[in-house]
């Protein structure tokens, strides 16, 4: 067994790795969303060199709305010198939620427990901002990023893997698809042309400045008083809503049945009448809060879904599916995001130890730790989903905390870089173990 030594700023590492030097290692990362740039981070500071490919040609603060990053992400955030403080100044700020039935009569008013809050910090804001935080840091470690990049084929050999990108053949040690649910990186990966599905939901969201909102009797005191956090549960229907920066923005969102085909398109302008109109019979509050949203902060974003994948590895184990493109999350789970991150410190941490002489491994183990985590979390988005949809609403006048949001610990304390260095030997073992089972099948 290999012998551990704690590090003051971070995880238990093995001795001789605490403090990394150039591994040789080249990693080529297809996508710049939070699943890029937190693996072309993580493997950075794990002395890997990294090359990332975007097809926006420029980043924009204002593309998206609000995102919510765990305790489990907020850790990995805090090795990043600098982006702490930096998310600080613009992420949300409140230690409850209230929930409403959708008449507006209150349920439930959750509250942090100090136990949830010795999980660590957690970062909710604009996905724009946190996303321009995030990749300037990613520049500033020193990592390759080329916008306006079209990435048309994925290849691999036992000697390293690579793409075509803008008709420029680019190789490498080892490649991550990390370009959403509509990954080319996929076809590699499973052979085959895995297409999404709708999910039967989709959902109305905005971001938007707070002023007309602050001079609205129905609305006043969603912004008026500092951050808030509002939610309305109704039958298959809820919406959230938040304000954040001491009230000055403001976020909403909600989530309703919705059964059109995924290539009718997956986000699209949104339209009032048709949102108010799926609300019919809600509290006037939410009716006013879509009603005054300015038309171009208005989108109707379709939910996709996709069966989970058998593996996110390659053949020859020389690419790997990471963030979306391996594992899509419902946006009630709160962890989409946040299991990106996590994907980027295991595998850097992975790619460490096993060195550039066993990518491979590297890439299989990677998929060993992450793999049945990843699928226990995604289920969470669903139940939570249904908890709240399907809901009992006598049953809960009686027992509110019925619809209470979980806070599980093994979900929200979990530390990605320090398990990749504790689970290692174990993975290994058990691959070594499958191989040799396969082999004996085999004579």
């Amino acid at each position: 067994m290999a012998l551990y030594v704690k590090n003051d700023s971070g995880p238990s590492v093995p001795a001789g790795v605490e403090d990394p030097k150039p591994s040789g290692i080249r990693v080529i990362i297809v996508g710049a969303g939070f699943a890029g740039l937190a693996a072309a981070i993580e493997c950075t500071r794990k002395g890997h060199s990294c090359l990332v490919l975007e097809s926006y040609r420029k980043t924009n603060v204002q593309l998206g709305d609000i995102i919510s990053f765990g305790s489990n992400a907020g850790r990995i955030f805090d090795r990043w010198p600098g982006v702490p403080d930096k998310l600080a100044s613009i992420c949300h700020v409140s230690d409850h939620t209230t929930f409403n039935d959708w008449k507006g009569e209150h349920i439930y008013t959750q509250y942090w427990t100090p136990h949830e809050q010795s999980f660590g910090k957690r970062y909710n804001g604009h996905r724009g901002e946190i996303h321009k935080i995030v990749f300037d840091h990613a520049v500033e470690q020193g990592v390759e990023i080329r916008l306006g990049q079209q990435v048309t084929e994925y290849f691999e050999s036992d000697q390293g893997a690579g793409v075509v990108s803008d008709g420029e053949r680019i190789t490498g040690d080892v490649v991550l698809g990390a370009d959403g649910v509509r990954s080319k990186a996929r076809m590699l990966v499973l052979g085959y042309d895995d297409k999404p599905k709708p999910s039967g939901y989709a959902i109305y969201r905005a971001w938007m400045d707070s002023t007309e909102l602050a001079k609205h009797e129905l609305t006043k005191d969603l912004v008026t008083n500092g951050d808030t956090h509002t939610g309305w549960l109704g039958p298959d229907i809820h919406f959230l809503a938040a304000s954040i920066k001491g009230g000055r923005d403001f976020s909403w969102v909600f989530t309703h049945k919705d059964e059109r085909d995924v290539d009718e398109g997956w986000a699209e302008p949104g339209d009032h009448d048709d949102a108010c109109r799926i609300l019919k019979g809600w509290d006037p509050t939410v009716h006013a809060i879509v009603r005054m949203t300015p038309p171009e902060k208005l989108v109707d974003w379709k939910l996709v879904y996709r069966d989970p994948l058998p593996t996110w590895v390659s053949p020859l184990a020389r690419t790997a599916l990471i963030g979306d493109a391996a594992h899509p999350f419902l946006p009630t789970s709160i962890q989409g995001a946040s299991q990106a991150m996590e994907d980027g410190a295991c595998l850097a941490v992975c790619l460490q130890l096993a060195g550039r002489k066993d990518v491979p491994l590297a890439l299989r183990a990677f998929e060993k730790m992450r793999y049945e985590r990843v699928r226990r979390v995604q289920k969470t988005g669903e139940t939570t989903r249904d908890k709240w949809h399907k809901a009992d609403f006598e049953n809960i006048k009686k027992n509110p905390e019925a619809i209470r949001m979980k806070r599980e610990e093994w979900i929200l304390a979990h530390d990605a870089e320090d398990h990749a260095y504790q689970a290692w030997l174990d993975a290994v073992a058990e691959l070594e173990r499958a191989e040799l089972e396969r082999a004996e099948l085999e004579r």
